[in-house]
């Protein structure tokens, strides 16, 4: 019998006689069969599971990872690799905060490289349960022991390492970008699908137009195959492929207008404006249907008034108000405002009736895309206090505009907010002066 499994076994037995527990005793307070109790214990047949041990350690009072130091023998013997166990031992070494355990366990698989399958399962899992900058090592350990740069392995890990990153840090976020982009298609075509949206997405709060333009058309093109291939129901894994559909011509109307290319914009909009002609579609399909109907009337209203028409306004904002979507409210805003600056549109009922809602938008510091969305409100409602010469207020917006930067390390955007109040830096107060260079101190 080797040392480890005698000691891990002589450890257990000590704490048996310790609190009085036979053996059936020890088996009804921890719900194990008394019969594979009993081969566990005494190692024949049968090695130890980590949730046996577990239970075990409840019992005798331990702390989460009693003995985890030990069990590597049952995971490990005469240079055999058992999966079935290595795996929830990996997942419950982090959980337990037992990451000493780690490293000479990986160790150890990774002398084999076909094992690297059991860091990635192990990874997965806890990506699964949410554990995820604790699944980054693992992932990473996958890219780092991987030579096949075609394999599933290496670009599920470079998609999962992609989607941790994911933050409020710009340059982290373009660095992901960078960094996963070449595995995009490699992947399986449900995690492809999601992968091309989420670069979409990202791409679309880093501006960067090209890239933006790029995945959704790739987005779009890869549902329409599927589609024709009739796979809705083999890759509506994470959400319906009508959803991936509509997202990528909804990507590509919005680049559209960003370019300024309303009426260009417009076809695209009426093309996600009715998808019921997507079949089969299931609930969750017809719910996406009809999401797209929604976002296709928000956007069409937002191109009349990027086009110069304050007719609708009033309508537009009935329609938001209509929504009760606190995001939806927020682009829409941002729409009307800086058109409003565009055409000389007076806005101030528009802003009076959303006052409420302009409140409640700093929930969105921490969102992807609506964080930048939140920033553009505050830098045109500057622009557009200025120009209504409300200077005061202008002021105020401004300095707001710059800790928004600051915070979300928008450095492009702080310099054009920073030009924004050297303009008009005549109207500030002593004390918002003072507050002002003292940022610019800091920022220094």
């Amino acid at each position: 019998m080797r040392v480890n499994n005698r000691s891990l076994r002589l450890e257990i037995e000590d704490q048996m006689k310790l609190h009085g527990y036979n053996l059936n005793k020890a088996a009804e307070l921890t719900g194990i069969n008394a019969g594979n109790l009993s081969m566990v214990l005494n190692g024949r047949a049968r090695a130890m599971t980590i949730g046996q041990l577990d239970a075990l350690a409840q019992i005798f009072g331990k702390t989460p990872g009693w003995l985890y130091e030990l069990y590597t023998e049952e995971c490990i013997s005469d240079n055999k690799v058992s999966r079935p166990r290595l795996i929830p031992y990996l997942v419950r070494c982090v959980e337990t905060g037992r990451v000493d355990c780690i490293e000479p366990m990986v160790s150890k698989i990774l002398d084999n490289p076909k094992n690297v399958s059991i860091i990635f399962a192990a990874a997965e899992k806890l990506f699964e349960n949410e554990r995820l900058e604790e699944s980054a090592y693992f992932y990473q350990l996958v890219v780092d022991n991987i030579k096949d740069s075609f394999s599933e392995f290496m670009a599920i890990s470079q998609y999962r390492l992609f989607l941790i990153a994911q933050g409020t840090d710009e340059e982290k976020n373009w660095k992901s970008v960078i960094q996963f982009e070449p595995f995009r298609r490699r992947l399986p075509e449900y995690l492809q699908l999601a992968a091309l949206l989420k670069l979409a997405k990202v791409s679309y709060s880093l501006e960067k137009w090209d890239e933006v333009e790029k995945f959704a058309q790739e987005l779009s093109e890869l549902s329409s195959i599927l589609y024709k291939l009739k796979m809705v129901e083999e890759v509506s894994v994470e959400r319906h492929l009508v959803y991936y559909f509509g997202m990528g011509l909804l990507f590509e109307g919005a680049v559209l207008e960003k370019r300024g290319l309303y009426q260009e914009a417009k076809t695209v909009v009426q093309h996600y404006a009715d998808l019921s002609w997507f079949e089969p579609l299931n609930e969750s399909g017809w719910q996406d249907v009809e999401r797209f109907k929604v976002y296709a009337q928000a956007n069409l209203y937002t191109l009349e008034v990027f086009m110069g028409n304050d007719g609708i306004l009033n309508e537009y904002a009935d329609y938001l108000e209509s929504l009760d979507q606190l995001n939806e409210t927020l682009s829409g805003l941002e729409t009307i405002i800086k058109s409003a600056n565009t055409h000389g549109f007076c806005i101030d009922h528009v802003l009076q009736r959303f006052a409420g809602a302009i409140g409640q938008f700093d929930c969105f510091l921490d969102d992807l895309i609506n964080s930048r969305r939140y920033l553009w409100v505050c830098y045109h409602r500057a622009v557009y206090e200025f120009t209504k010469e409300r200077y005061e207020n202008g002021i105020k917006e401004t300095l707001f505009c710059i800790s928004l930067c600051l915070e979300m390390k928008r450095y492009e955007d702080l310099a054009r907010c920073v030009a924004l109040f050297e303009k008009h830096r005549n109207y500030a107060s002593e004390a918002q002066i003072q507050y002002y260079e003292s940022i610019r101190l800091w920022v220094v």
